[in-house]
């Protein structure tokens, strides 16, 4: 049933609510991209927030990725949006793999971990061993990632620029 005084949401409200969202995210997508800085800066940007993006540092990513853009000279702007690359629906596989890829170079630690029998308690019964894991495995990670979509954005960022370039000549 329904509830007394609540009326369902139609087909054509979703619809009308998603097409705003998509535009919303295009136009978010557009502000972004028209950052200012050379496309280098931008790309170390960007290289700083995916990087702090895949710590599971909650709460502190954005503030650790503008830190970092700082130090690296990018654009803080787009190392507060690479930090996106963790978000809700990212959190669980990007993390658990994160720790996969920290046991693979450390090893399952003495008791590794059960996902059937993971709760609360036994992560915080594991400590160091989880701990470390996930952060060598973040770091890994963060750094392969960071390479990877810095290197793409750097050449999208020139051939943008090369494009405005031309557009100006003509």
């Amino acid at each position: 049933g329904t509830i007394a005084g609540v009326r369902p949401i139609s087909a054509g409200f979703m619809r009308r609510l998603w097409g705003l969202s998509r535009i919303r995210m295009r136009r978010g997508v557009v502000w972004l991209w028209r950052q200012e800085g050379t496309p280098d800066e931008r790309a170390r940007g960007l290289d700083a927030g995916v990087f702090c993006g895949c710590y599971p540092f909650f709460g502190l990513q954005i503030f650790l990725s503008v830190g970092v853009a700082s130090v690296v000279r990018g654009n803080h702007l787009l190392a507060a949006a690479g930090t996106l690359v963790s978000n809700p629906l990212t959190y669980l596989p990007l993390y658990w793999f994160n720790y996969l890829v920290g046991c693979r170079l450390l090893g399952p630690g003495q008791g590794g971990i059960n996902l059937a029998e993971l709760n609360r308690s036994s992560l915080w019964a594991q400590g160091w061993e989880f701990s470390q894991r996930i952060l060598l495995g973040s770091t890994i990670v963060g750094m392969v990632l960071a390479m990877a979509s810095g290197w793409m954005a750097y050449r999208l960022f020139l051939r943008r620029e090369a494009r405005a370039v031309v557009s100006r000549g003509s």
